[in-house]
């Protein structure tokens, strides 16, 4: 898993590994890095790196001294290089002299260039650029590479409150920090290339992790040769309504198509999803199902009384159970229906951000640290969704699964994410990996539904075996 660590972390790595390694040599490694990403854009784009055109755009202290190494590095290979200074007075005196010795130019406004790299600010800085950096950007029509973060967006939430930088790629080191995970300011990174100079043995554990494809694919279930329908998991769905039934076929769809195991569907959108998914085992009731190995709950389910009795009786079921929809709103409106949930029944609780100040309150700009307060709260894995869905567990682990698109943003689609939570945890996968994975492999089966166009979650749910398959090739 590769980690996510707040700044204070960092810069706490950052002053022990000074101790033993001079804080100049470190930078120059940072802008050596930062200066062969600027390379390679710069091939990219235009075909080759000598005589081409990189302006600088140099903020006070060690970001700003970070780019000016960069732009020095980048003569040597017969770069033009350009530095357009925020704050001249506090400009980083040593990267300054390098950028000169190497034939680097210092100008007072922003030049014609071919990549341009943004040096403003570094992570102690909070809130939106300056006026003058504003202006500066505003005018740039080239590719930016930031150095650590996108001027302007807070690094330890990923919030952008007015101007800043929207980056094609950023040059972090050591680690990513919340910023390039959560929030706005994950897409404005851009592609985000961790540069390893030497802090990985200081850092610790981290704050979040982020998922890969090939450990989504490890701990997917597949069927072994012993495997039957039971032991592979029987996953129950009490979901859908007379007004919602398609909540019903979509969440059970997904239970389906996720494993080999056994998916049994209780509620009054029976007849439905008997005739949608034949292989399912449809009974009208919740104490009619027979035994299951979790439960999903809530999509369409309606927040009446008989709504609250189904929430209940999955709840006192001793089985690990997801919980979505109309049951986080019955669960929010009525607090006494957790006494129904045996303490030790792991639960998963997939809110999107009104959900979740329903039964948590507002999410606010720290979108990590608000899920990892309700899940220790709560007592349980909590799902907060959006373009990165964070998954925390009580225990303080939290995961980000980073969307590369925004095709999940659809209705139902929520319906379909629910059942295949509830299917990885009928075969008895830890229930915040198992958030986890789901999440991981329900964006990528929207991004194939939709290849390039919007498609509906009906989609979404036949491209899940695809997904799975892409997932399980990495």
């Amino acid at each position: 898993m590769r980690g996510v660590w707040t700044t204070d972390r960092v810069r706490a790595a950052e002053q022990r590994v000074f101790t033993r390694v001079p804080e100049s040599r470190l930078m120059r490694a940072a802008a050596f890095a930062v200066a062969g990403e600027v390379a390679a854009l710069l091939a990219e784009r235009t075909g080759g790196v000598a005589g081409r055109r990189v302006a600088l755009l140099v903020g006070a202290g060690n970001n700003g001294g970070d780019a000016l190494w960069a732009g020095a590095f980048l003569r040597r290979r017969g770069v033009a290089v350009t530095a357009v200074l925020l704050a001249p007075e506090r400009a980083h005196a040593e990267g300054l002299a390098a950028l000169r010795r190497a034939g680097g130019r210092v100008g007072t406004e922003l030049v014609e260039a071919d990549v341009v790299v943004d040096g403003i600010v570094g992570l102690s800085a909070r809130g939106p650029l300056r006026p003058d950096a504003a202006a500066l950007v505003e005018r740039v029509s080239a590719p930016i590479v930031a150095v650590d973060l996108p001027s302007g967006a807070d690094p330890d939430t990923g919030t952008i409150e007015g101007p800043a930088v929207h980056a094609e790629v950023t040059v972090t080191f050591g680690g990513r920090k919340p910023v390039h995970v959560v929030g706005p300011g994950a897409i404005a990174s851009g592609w985000v290339r961790v540069v390893d100079i030497g802090l990985g043995a200081e850092l610790g554990e981290p704050d979040a992790v982020l998922l890969d494809r090939a450990e989504v694919a490890r701990a997917w279930p597949v069927p072994g040769p012993t495997d039957d329908k039971y032991s592979q998991g029987v996953t129950g769905v009490a979901a859908g309504s007379a007004t919602y039934p398609g909540a019903a076929v979509l969440a059970s769809g997904a239970a389906v198509l996720a494993t080999s195991g056994l998916v049994r569907y209780a509620g009054t959108a029976a007849e439905v999803v008997r005739t949608r998914w034949p292989e399912s085992v449809a009974t009208g009731s919740v104490t009619d199902a027979g035994r299951v190995q979790s439960w999903v709950v809530g999509p369409g389910l309606g927040t009446g009384k008989a709504g609250r009795g189904v929430v209940a009786e999955v709840l006192g079921a001793g089985v690990p159970v997801c919980v979505d929809a109309d049951a986080i709103t019955l669960l929010a409106a009525d607090p006494a229906l957790w006494d129904a949930r045996d303490p030790d029944t792991p639960v998963v609780l997939t809110p999107h951000d009104r959900e979740f100040a329903r039964i948590a309150g507002e999410v606010g700009s720290d979108r990590i640290g608000a899920t990892r307060q309700a899940a220790r709260a709560l007592g349980a894995v909590v799902l907060l969704k959006g373009n990165s869905t964070v998954v925390a567990d009580p225990d303080g682990r939290v995961l980000v699964n980073q969307a590369r698109s925004a095709w999940p943003a659809t209705a139902g689609s929520g319906d379909v994410l629910s059942g295949l939570i509830g299917a990885l945890l009928a075969s008895g996968m830890d229930p915040w990996l198992a958030a986890g994975c789901a999440a991981h492999v329900h964006e990528l089966a929207a991004e194939i539904a939709a290849d390039g166009a919007p498609a509906p979650a009906s989609h979404i749910v036949d491209a899940i075996p695809a997904a799975i398959r892409s997932v399980r090739a990495s």
